[in-house]
């Protein structure tokens, strides 16, 4: 199946401003891109393209003063299956972890384990290793934190979250990141396309998701804390600790984000273009 994605942002800014861009389909994906998927400005200026050391392709710009209008749109190519569910992947000791995954055991800027370490172990340390206690955890989280858009602040953290009882995809994410890296799972966080393939629309406006991976059985396997069931059509844009490494649009000066819309859809058996809009 092929799935239509991308964005449309408009900035304002009142001089010129220096800009970084996490929103094309990430570098693991770009043998299943059907086409080109440049970033578009208007004004049109310069944009620098790299990745980073996460495989995350990043776009640097130069936004002038006044309304920017920055888009993407690309159709990506799916199996059409849903995220794997492997129950028998089992948790490698920390001494055999390879020593890229070990940092993805630290605590970073939104998951504080040495604060909820001690709240890990009460809920979990009974709970089977590998994939089963995964899931426990996403379970828990999942009924735990009532999914509210009005309860989500950049500042928020997972013990905010869990103490709070809400928060968005985001949080979801942050508070099950931190519990696998207090039981001793490797988990990163991603952030990218999800739409409603497969499953009942949300009367919520489509936004960028965020969910994660635990590293199981050398494998990184997809969890979802969130909506908490294997979703179809998933394009991931970056991976990183946290949310703090990962934001699709961050400003080095002062700026406005006065229109933002998130486009992902499958497309019709046999169409590879983006639908127009």
């Amino acid at each position: 199946m092929n799935i239509n994605v991308g964005c449309e942002l408009t900035v304002v800014c009142p001089q010129p401003t220096p800009l970084l861009l996490l929103l094309q389909p990430h570098s693991s994906r770009q043998l299943d891109l059907q086409g080109a998927d440049p970033i578009l400005v208007e004004p049109s200026v310069p944009v620098e393209e790299f990745s980073d050391g996460m495989g995350n392709r990043c776009c640097r710009l130069v936004a002038p003063a006044g309304e920017s209008r920055i888009s993407l749109g690309t159709v990506v190519a799916d199996s059409g299956q849903p995220d794997a569910v492997v129950p028998s992947a089992h948790q490698l000791p920390v001494e055999a972890l390879p020593p890229d995954v070990l940092p993805f055991l630290n605590a970073s800027r939104y998951c504080e384990t040495e604060r909820l370490l001690d709240i890990a172990w009460n809920l979990f340390g009974a709970s089977y290793a590998g994939w089963p206690l995964v899931q426990a955890i996403c379970d828990h989280v999942h009924t735990h934190i009532q999914f509210s858009g009005d309860d989500a602040r950049s500042t928020k953290t997972a013990l905010d979250a869990h103490e709070e009882g809400r928060g968005v995809c985001r949080d979801f994410a942050h508070l099950a990141i931190s519990f696998c890296r207090c039981l001793n799972i490797p988990a990163r966080y991603c952030t990218g396309y999800v739409g409603y393939t497969g499953v009942a629309p949300s009367p919520e406006p489509i936004d960028f998701s965020a969910w994660f991976e635990a590293y199981l059985d050398g494998w990184w396997y997809t969890f979802d804390a969130r909506y908490n069931t294997p979703r179809i059509g998933r394009v991931h844009h970056a991976r990183g600790r946290d949310a703090a490494d990962v934001p699709f649009l961050r400003s080095f000066g002062e700026h406005t984000l006065t229109g933002f819309e998130v486009i992902t859809e499958a497309l019709p058996v046999g169409q590879s273009r983006p639908l127009t809009r």
